[in-house]
């Protein structure tokens, strides 16, 4: 049965003028109203008929970059990478592109809808940058968006993020729990055995990652884990600040604490000298990313350096089509142990 604009208005519980002018984008609307209308659509699997379905068939100039926080440096740097490699003057392969960085907020929804938009716009290609949501229901809706759009033309690139299965997506990886685990291994040769951790967001595929490869280290070394050394938080600086201060009510004899990432330490660094706590001389601290900022740090910050403005770049050239996909569609990026003055042999 063809769905029509009328089931998109009444799945929305909007008028079909509205439904028309969300799509055609003519008339503002407000933004809870073309959120509720883009979900209708992508939930009803409605597309034009006639000959704008034609049409649909062939790309724009528009490459979609999709982003969780774009004031983090992570996602900064990544987006400026790629958009460095998207289209450019005359002689570049393919002529200028139109680049447009999408800041879901981390919110699945946004999210989606930033998908639906860039689908209805015929993008040329779209970049999905960091972690994924895990969350079933919304993994498959955005593996089944995926598959749409490369079927339709888009090239789909994954930077940072876990390969989505049979989507015709490319994916460039980074081996966070590769990075967890070296971190942790090199604070437990130090002599490190109680360590707090700080981890991201539970539902984000890194944030599982990371500690992940905390935790192999630990096992690998006979040291169990007490329940209250892991906390979980955001990856800004204010939850590393908060975080670090619940782990040392739960236990003041910490000697070491690992961070989610970089914005994280500096928080974390923060609540120990707050707290009289002298790095490194009475508590190790570790972070992971290796932004700009971490070796200007007092002391400079122990971290995992990840190379995101070399994946970004390639994202954008695998994206514009300038660059081969790797074998099977999936590279995976390793990162650099950074070791600084921010870890120490732990006092006596």
């Amino acid at each position: 049965m063809t769905v029509t604009l009328a089931d998109v208005a009444a799945r929305a519980q909007v008028s079909p003028a509205t439904v028309s002018r969300v799509l055609n984008g003519n008339y503002p609307v407000a933004a809870s109203t073309r959120e509720r209308v883009l979900r209708a659509v992508d939930e009803l699997d409605y597309v034009l008929n006639g000959p704008a379905s034609a049409l649909a068939a062939a790309t724009s100039d528009l490459v979609g970059i999709l982003v969780n926080d774009i004031a983090d440096p992570f996602f900064g740097i990544m987006a400026s990478a790629i958009q460095s490699e998207i289209g450019g003057p005359g002689g570049r392969a393919g002529g200028e592109r139109l680049a447009v960085v999408c800041n879901t907020g981390g919110s699945p929804d946004r999210e989606l809808t930033y998908l639906t938009l860039l689908q209805r716009q015929r993008a040329a290609a779209v970049v999905l940058t960091g972690g994924a949501v895990e969350d079933p229901q919304h993994q498959a809706a955005v593996a089944q968006k995926l598959r749409k759009m490369t079927q339709a033309g888009t090239r789909i690139v994954l930077c940072g993020r876990p390969p989505a299965d049979d989507t015709g997506a490319v994916a460039l990886t980074f081996d966070n729990r590769g990075g967890g685990r070296a971190l942790t291994e090199h604070l437990i040769g130090l002599g490190h055995r109680r360590l707090g951790y700080i981890a991201g967001p539970e539902e984000r595929t890194t944030t599982r990652h990371r500690l992940e490869g905390h935790r192999e280290a630990l096992a690998a070394a006979g040291i169990e884990e007490e329940p209250g050394w892991t906390v979980h938080g955001r990856y800004d600086r204010r939850s590393g600040y908060e975080a670090t201060l619940e782990l040392l009510r739960r236990d003041p004899s910490l000697t070491a604490v690992v961070a989610a990432n970089d914005s994280v330490a500096l928080g974390a660094c923060a609540a120990l000298r707050e707290a009289g706590r002298r790095i490194p001389e009475d508590v190790s601290v570790a972070g992971f990313d290796d932004l700009p900022f971490s070796i200007d740090a007092v002391p400079a910050l122990t971290t995992v350096r990840l190379p995101l403005a070399e994946a970004g770049a390639r994202a954008g050239r695998i994206a514009m089509g300038r660059e081969e996909p790797p074998p099977g569609g999936l590279a995976t990026v390793r990162g650099e142990l950074m070791v600084r003055g921010s870890t120490g042999v732990p006092r006596g």
